[in-house]
């Protein structure tokens, strides 16, 4: 199921917004099955043989994408399997070859519980991700998971970073949600913690104007309550 939503996604942003490619990739049925070691331990969530065969190496060893365990058992959502990776010495700021860390590889599945788990183990919701130079938060407002928004702005995720895209996770919020009740949230969570309403996009659009260019009436009206011109 997760599968088919993260697909339905793609298709809809990349429809939406043709330049952006759907960059995250979570190991395949095949990748999976062929994992070996710790990356096998990690996705099946075998804390015992984690214990077992975590290494300095180990945890540094990637895969064809270039996901560490680390990463493999964050796409898997095997909590345990995270804590205890952390707690022997996986780190948290990798990368993989799509330039994602396990707080965006959770964040864009609308995990909450394996991104607190990340958080309380020291990850960062600060790093600069993905292709496009954006942030956790931006990708998690772009797909209206409020949740993790409000968890992200908790951990002092960058309210107002700019991507590559020329974006900050409140346009994001606009420009690629639907307006409905969650990405209503979301820009409301963003308000509230301070986001600003003055950063424009490549074309000089405010967030107020692009919520009203596309008939966000109540995101319009939130964005008004918070000063918005």
């Amino acid at each position: 199921m997760r599968r088919i939503h993260r697909r339905l996604f793609c298709l809809a942003a990349c429809a939406v917004v043709p330049a952006v490619a759907c960059a995250q990739v979570a190991p395949s049925a095949a990748e999976a099955a062929a994992y070996a070691g710790l990356h096998s331990a990690a996705w099946r969530g075998d804390v015992a043989a984690i214990e077992r065969l975590a290494s300095p190496q180990s945890l540094r060893e990637r895969d064809g994408n270039g996901r560490a365990p680390l990463h493999v058992a964050t796409f898997a959502r095997r909590r345990d399997a995270v804590r205890t990776l952390i707690a022997r010495g996986a780190d948290t700021s990798a990368l993989d070859a799509d330039r994602y860390d396990a707080v965006t590889i959770a964040s864009v599945a609308d995990d909450e519980e394996t991104l607190a788990v990340l958080l309380a183990g020291g990850a960062s919701a600060k790093l600069v991700t993905s292709r496009y130079d954006g942030t956790a938060l931006i990708a998690a407002a772009h797909l209206g998971h409020d949740g993790v928004v409000r968890r992200l702005i908790a951990a002092g995720a960058p309210l107002d970073h700019v991507n590559n895209l020329h974006w900050t996770a409140l346009i994001e919020a606009i420009v690629l949600g639907d307006g409905g009740p969650r990405h209503l949230a979301t820009v409301r969570a963003l308000l509230a913690a301070g986001a600003s309403t003055r950063l424009a996009d490549r074309q000089g659009r405010t967030p107020l104007e692009l919520a009203r260019s596309r008939g966000y009436s109540a995101m319009v009206d939130a964005l008004v309550a918070a000063g918005a011109r």
